[in-house]
């Protein structure tokens, strides 16, 4: 199921750990920053042992005083406890720079949609990115959609069947091997990746939003991802047992068609059956009638939106591994025999400069990020300074973009849409202006605003044509990918709620 190990996997390792080791280097050291001098302190091992492995009734007494010494606090406290901290510690004079003025800007973006109480943010953006063509073409309204709910249906009951084939890979594995456990814990999540959205509008085309709405569970997955994992569990116990009774793979295989049976049975009764083929009717922007009839969801993709989804790539930003390379994520898909997900690590900066280009030639990027850090959902901004951290609880945060990765302190977990940037005199990027997924009921009509600085810290992937992108980037595509683990945190974002 999985991609084999490349043999460059060692190497890179040991790239990788120097990297961060010289990236550890030019930082102050842990004594410095905590301790100040060694020399004079008195480290016997028994009296630190003593003094400071657990918190005594000492310390408290020493923490207390050293709070209440400082008014400031009292303060904050007062402040912190009565009142929502978003309001309490935003950084409003910040905020007033951050202003929805861009000198590139795409003519056409869109209205902003909404994915409600569902982790769809991938599908939803790549829709988003898909509509424009079909806007341009036939003058519609801004607010015309592509059906989120018709993927959102293939890829749960895709990435079912990819879950199954997986217990049936691993099944010779122990049951708390770490990947098995990892699988387990989320079989169908709504997230997903762009060559995931690539592997369903490949084989399953895609339909105006008029021809397949959204339903209840659509905009609220919690129920449908409920009852859909517990008998995917279920069927995992079954493909163990019965395999390890002598039932051959090809048995099981016979025995999975059944169990998707009941998976498809679910989904039809909580998002309807999706389309074979319908008739499409709207009118656009000046009132006149378009109608096609009989179309399918193939041809819809091919003739109508005219978008070749295959002639793009996905560039990411991971410090802690090599630039210049193609890496993919073991077990990482939702369709049995589906494009492989590749990336191709770059700097930060290439992935601006490129994105930039792109934004300039009229058309929209589509990106992957970690929104829940530094971001204020009332305002719209992802802004490193959007909150006064230091001013109300003294302190700062010193993590590099490597070490947040390597900690867990940071995740793909949110895609959206660049759709303009404001460049200063000399070219350089200093906003970008973002469409998300969340309604209108934030930033500026539901788009936001990210600052370069946030884009360098938490932006992990961008994709661009192919035509957009340096040949010698493009050519590592066709190299062996360096594998990461099942559960790094390149593929959370196929693991959203976001």
């Amino acid at each position: 199921m999985g991609a084999e190990v490349s043999k460059e996997s060692v190497s890179a390792v040991d790239e990788k750990r120097m990297m961060i080791k010289n990236e550890q280097s030019k930082e102050a050291s842990v004594a410095e920053r905590y301790l100040g001098s060694f020399d004079s302190l008195n480290l016997e091992e028994n009296k630190i042992r003593a003094r400071y492995t657990d918190i005594t009734p000492k310390t408290l007494e020493k923490f207390s005083k050293q709070f209440w010494q400082d008014k400031k606090n009292e303060l904050a406290m007062n402040a912190l406890m009565a009142n929502d901290p978003v309001d309490v510690i935003v950084n409003r004079a910040n905020a007033l720079k951050n202003l929805h003025v861009f000198n590139v800007k795409l003519e056409l973006e869109g209205g902003v949609t909404n994915q409600k109480q569902s982790g769809r943010c991938w599908i939803f953006a790549g829709t988003n990115v898909l509509r424009l063509s079909l806007i341009r073409k036939y003058k519609l309204n801004d607010d015309f959609e592509l059906s989120q709910s018709y993927l959102f249906f293939y890829d749960k009951l895709e990435k079912a069947n990819w879950f199954l084939e997986n217990m049936i890979d691993l099944a010779d594995e122990d049951i708390n091997d770490r990947v098995v456990q990892y699988l387990l814990t989320s079989p169908v999540g709504d997230g997903g990746q762009w060559q995931m959205f690539i592997n369903l509008v490949e084989k399953y085309g895609v339909v105006p939003k008029s021809v397949y709405p959204e339903t209840f569970a659509s905009s609220s997955t919690g129920r449908l991802n409920w009852i859909v994992t517990v008998k995917l569990r279920e069927f995992a116990t079954q493909i163990r047992k019965g395999l390890s009774q002598g039932l051959s793979v090809n048995a099981m295989r016979v025995i999975k068609e059944k169990m998707m049976s009941d998976i498809y049975r679910i989904m039809v009764i909580y998002l309807g059956e999706p389309p074979s083929t319908f008739d499409w009717e709207v009118m656009d922007k000046n009132g006149k009638y378009h109608g096609f009839s009989d179309v399918t969801p193939k041809t819809f993709m091919k003739e109508f939106v005219n978008y070749n989804i295959q002639e793009t790539m996905s560039l990411i930003n991971d410090p802690r591994n090599p630039y210049s390379r193609c890496y993919t994520v073991d077990r990482l898909n939702n369709i049995a025999g589906g494009g492989q997900v590749r990336y191709i690590n770059t700097t930060a900066a290439t992935m601006k400069e490129l994105a930039v280009n792109v934004l300039k030639s009229g058309n929209p990027v589509w990106f992957g990020c970690d929104v829940g850090q530094f971001s204020n959902r009332k305002v719209g901004s992802m802004d490193m300074n959007v909150f006064d951290y230091k001013l109300a609880f003294d302190v700062d945060f010193q993590m590099t973009k490597a070490e947040r990765l390597l900690y867990g302190e940071s995740a793909m977990t949110h895609a959206m849409v660049f759709t303009g940037v404001h460049l200063d005199k000399k070219g350089n990027p200093i906003r970008w202006r973002v469409e998300n997924s969340w309604s209108e009921s934030s930033g500026e009509k539901g788009f936001w605003i990210m600052t370069d600085e946030w884009f360098s810290e938490f932006v992990y992937q961008v994709v661009l044509e192919k035509s957009a992108v340096p040949k010698k980037l493009v050519d590592l595509l066709d190299t062996n990918p360096v594998v990461l683990p099942a559960y790094d945190p390149m593929g959370a974002l196929a693991a959203s709620k976001d």
